[in-house]
């Protein structure tokens, strides 16, 4: 099955506050409580996320500096969860370096929802017109009516063997208000790219908004 391209590891001290995010959720997971703590956060929002603050407000409070806009936060505390609940046989199949905090190296390559869903209907885990009415209806949405359906979505995926860059969901989801139509096109462009070429496994999806300069505002 296709899945997500991979590339060289990026060292530690370039990495982005997303990256590093995933990561420390990643060691958090290692532990079985911990995991099924964070895994209670599942399409919920912050304030109905009691259990998660223990351990993600030590991350993020350092990491910003300040507090995090409610956007930003519900970003996190639903990636968090997401990356909880996944299936073991899921968490072994993804690419290897990011259980180690090792992502791939050239974020502009990475693949964002748009690409996954179109991995996924290349691959018949998903049918193009489900997968195309999905990514339409997430385009149109705010960020708090997209969340209560990513659990299910990303399992699907996952269960499908198209793994989520979450590093790069995380980051569109915290712009996602803000910047909704360009995020949505990009989705939509790198939806099509994926599921037109000749070999999607092989394909290489620009990602291009997410530059160094809005990373640091997420």
């Amino acid at each position: 099955m296709s899945s997500t391209p991979s590339a060289p590891a990026a060292r530690p001290s370039q990495q982005r506050a997303s990256d590093r995010f995933i990561a420390y959720v990643q060691q958090l997971c290692a532990s079985n409580r911990t995991r099924a703590e964070l895994r209670r956060g599942l399409g919920l929002p912050v304030d109905r996320c009691n259990y998660l603050h223990r351990y993600l407000v030590p991350f993020l409070a350092p990491t910003h500096g300040k507090q995090v806009p409610r956007e930003q936060r519900r970003a996190y505390y639903a990636v968090a969860a997401l990356i909880a609940a996944r299936p073991r046989a899921v968490r072994d199949a993804e690419p290897a370096g990011w259980h180690e905090g090792r992502p791939p190296e050239n974020w502009f390559a990475r693949a964002n929802l748009g690409a996954c869903l179109g991995y996924a209907a290349a691959d018949g885990v998903l049918k193009a017109r489900s997968a195309e009415n999905v990514l339409h209806l997430m385009c149109r949405q705010s960020a708090e009516s997209i969340h209560p359906g990513l659990p299910a979505l990303t399992r699907q995926l996952a269960n499908g063997g198209v793994a989520v860059d979450w590093a790069v969901l995380l980051e569109d989801l915290a712009r996602w208000d803000r910047d909704r139509d360009r995020i949505a096109t990009r989705w939509l462009e790198s939806y099509f790219r994926v599921l037109h070429a000749e070999n999607p496994a092989d394909l290489t999806v620009p990602n291009a908004l997410n530059d160094s300069t809005e990373e640091n505002e997420s």
